[in-house]
């Protein structure tokens, strides 16, 4: 499962991270990644909805945050995340992509 959260400015930002991940900051030299609620807290959806969401936000314009290894399985699965651009902080993934 992971969670989903449009945000609408500009242009659409999609945050899309693993559900358990929510809540947790991850160092790692000089690299944190801080996923708190305000910009990752939405709505969970199963791989397969998920999916279908970013497909749809892709049409919007839409730029994309992913954190969390089953979250950027499903950007790569879309074809908006080259492997080669996945970082990780601890062991976390992270991927974005401004199309």
């Amino acid at each position: 499962m992971v969670v989903i959260k449009v945000h609408d400015t500009y242009r659409k930002v999609v945050a899309i991270c693993d559900s358990e991940l929510v809540g947790k900051k991850f160092e790692q030299d000089n690299l944190e990644l801080d996923i708190n609620d305000k910009f990752y807290g939405g709505k969970e959806y199963s791989d397969e909805k998920a999916l279908e969401m970013i497909k749809w936000a892709i049409t919007e314009d839409a730029c994309f945050n992913f954190v969390g290894k089953n979250s950027v399985e499903l950007g790569v699965k879309a074809g908006i995340i080259d492997r080669d651009s996945i970082l990780t902080v601890q062991g976390i993934s992270h991927a974005l992509s401004l199309m």
